[in-house]
């Protein structure tokens, strides 16, 4: 019975074994052929991460319609609809979803070939923002380029490109990570040029990101303690001059110290202020969907900057806390896709999904801590939520690269190739 058995499973083997490449293995005397090494096949993706995303888009279009609904009452915007900004937001959603489906079908690969032509093409359009008749001005500062009933803000392109280069330059530097002057200053001076650029519209807060996504990335990359404290303490003397050279910066950081004073409640506190308001109005439970007082023009810029403290009014405590909660866990799933992209030895990978993690959390963090009184006012949106067309953009452009970051990893654990 045994030789027959071995006699069949030797036919078997001799029929079904492949003519690629395949690995023998042994049972009880007899070979048996496992399966062949082939091409990839998608293996799927982490649908949590998208549920999460889609959550916060579509919250962020109610919230965005809501805060805005008022806004034509104001002079300034008597020639807009009252549904001007749910439209125009909705219109960037169907772009956005559009270039995250086509950014999730580039494997990391090129991704990593094109980081330092992508770096450069957006250095050129943070130059060509400058210059006149061709950046937009608004509030003073030149910080958009027009495309026809559209605007497009190179700044949130840099986020992303800064981000693939510097993932890509500590990949190409790791075998001289713990040289200061070979390693870390290189990169430093490309964030330097592009702080230059932004500091020139001006747009200090995009600068601050950039730099906390570069610092970020360079000490997952590697870089001892003794450099990343040293580049900290750095960029926290960059910043500090720049605000003690700056007048309004200065008079923005006195206010938020004492935003209720007779001196700063009408002027650079009002935001501050007005935000504290809605939020205290909130209390726990929010006085519901539509109901806020506050964006009813008393508080500036209540569908961008200070979304949140609309959300805190209509939805109370309970609205913050679970805004919080759901960027607390994207975070956290982007850095856990991250760590398996280098426990997987992709370590380009990895630095990229660990960076985009960064850039929402420190952005997320920043917006969150200004409109509840805990930072300086700065102009920063809440990414994913906020009003700003080319911020939808290129979050959901870099989370589609996430995505296809733990597709590869699904894969390469599956046994498949990339």
């Amino acid at each position: 019975m045994a030789a027959r058995f071995q006699g069949l499973m030797g036919w078997l083997g001799r029929v079904r074994a492949p003519a690629g490449d395949v690995l023998p293995v042994r049972l009880g005397g007899s070979r048996l052929w496992s399966t062949a090494t082939r091409p990839s096949r998608a293996q799927g993706f982490d649908q949590p991460l998208v549920w999460v995303t889609v959550a916060l888009l579509l919250w962020g279009l109610v919230m965005v319609y809501s805060a805005s609904i008022a806004m034509p009452e104001n002079p300034r915007f008597a020639r807009y609809t009252h549904t001007y900004f749910l439209v125009r937001h909705a219109m960037w959603l169907v772009i956005a979803f559009a270039v995250a489906l086509l950014a999730y079908q580039v494997p990391l690969a090129s991704w990593e070939k094109f980081a330092r032509p992508l770096f450069l093409i957006s250095l050129v359009l943070l130059a060509l923002v400058l210059i006149p008749h061709v950046g937009k001005v608004v509030y003073g500062a030149r910080r958009w380029i027009s495309l026809g009933p559209l605007s497009f803000q190179p700044s949130e392109l840099a986020k992303f490109t800064v981000l693939l280069y510097a993932a890509d330059y500590m990949v190409r530097k790791m075998d001289v990570k713990e040289r200061f002057f070979r390693a870390v200053l290189p990169m430093g001076a490309a964030v330097a040029v592009v702080g230059v650029l932004l500091l020139a519209e001006p747009d200090m807060g995009a600068f601050m990101v950039i730099a906390v996504i570069a610092m970020g990335i360079v000490f997952l990359g590697g870089v001892n303690a003794r450099m990343f404290f040293l580049i900290a303490t750095v960029l926290v003397v960059a910043f500090g001059l720049m605000i003690a050279a700056s007048e309004w910066r200065r008079e923005r950081i006195f206010a938020y110290l004492d935003p209720w004073s007779e001196q700063n409640a009408l002027a650079k506190g009002y935001q501050l202020t007005h935000a504290l308001i809605a939020i205290g109005r909130g209390e726990i439970f929010g006085v519901g969907l539509g109901g806020s007082v506050e964006k009813l023009n008393w508080l500036p810029e209540a569908h961008t900057d200070f979304l949140l403290a609309v959300i805190g009014e209509e939805f109370g405590l309970i609205g913050v806390v679970t805004v919080i909660c759901l960027f607390f866990w994207l975070v956290r799933r982007m850095m856990h896709i991250g760590r398996q992209a280098i426990a997987l030895e992709r370590v380009f990978a990895g630095l990229v999904a660990q960076g985009v993690a960064i850039w929402m959390g420190f952005q997320a963090f920043i917006n969150m801590g200004v409109n509840l009184g805990a930072l300086p006012t700065k102009g920063l949106t809440l990414p994913l939520m906020s009003y700003g067309g080319s911020a939808i953009l290129i979050n959901l452009a870099a989370i589609a690269v996430v995505l296809r970051i733990d597709q590869e990893n699904r894969t390469l654990m599956h046994g498949g190739r990339v």
